[in-house]
């Protein structure tokens, strides 16, 4: 078996965010044996799936039968993750995830700015039916985790208490949106993902 560990970004992120480099760390320091796959993903939902899709199917051709995939998701990253999770039938740790993002980024229409790539693009309507599109119902809650704090300022929290009420949670007080003290969980979400 060969085992695949997926991170997906946020909104307006990267591959080169805090959260995808302490878990690269991490499993390059503990567990090199695990393959990690950080998509740059572009900065729309349609192409970003496709780019998502097609690192799993990358990884699938590599590995064969022989692939255990597991994700890994933070903000945008967390309703991908769990439209992975639904696809691919694997586990996945959601950090403080984003709920209807397609209402969420109403706010975010028009002209915006990659903080970390500078890529300039426009939130346009038709990106909101985009990403309607992907979203997908929990049918196997036990295959999520979902690691909530209480003062993320970007997402209202109570929104993912709601959404996967059924999954595993972890809630902490206080925190922000980037998720104080994520470097605490790798060892924990590997285990979790069972990689």
């Amino acid at each position: 078996m060969s085992s695949v560990l997926l991170y997906l970004h946020g909104f307006n992120s990267s591959p080169g965010s805090a959260k995808a480099r302490q878990m690269a760390d991490w499993l390059a320091e503990h567990r090199p044996d695990i393959e990690v796959l950080i998509p740059a993903q572009p900065n729309t939902p349609a192409a970003a799936w496709a780019a998502i899709a097609q690192s799993i199917e990358a990884a699938q051709a590599r590995h064969g039968d022989g692939l255990r995939l597991g994700a890994v998701g933070s903000s945008l990253g967390g309703f991908m993750a769990t439209r992975v999770s639904e696809r691919y039938g694997c586990r996945a740790a959601l950090i403080n995830p984003a709920v209807r993002p397609y209402e969420l980024l109403q706010d975010f229409l028009g002209p915006q700015t990659n903080p970390y790539t500078h890529e300039r693009y426009e939130l346009l309507p038709r990106h909101m039916d985009e990403l309607r599109a992907l979203a997908v119902p929990v049918t196997v809650p036990e295959r999520l985790w979902v690691l909530q704090q209480q003062e993320d300022e970007v997402l209202d929290y109570r929104k993912a208490l709601s959404e996967y009420s059924f999954a595993r949670l972890s809630l902490e007080c206080g925190g922000d949106h980037s998720f104080v003290g994520f470097e605490r969980y790798p060892a924990q979400i590997v285990h979790f993902l069972g990689l």
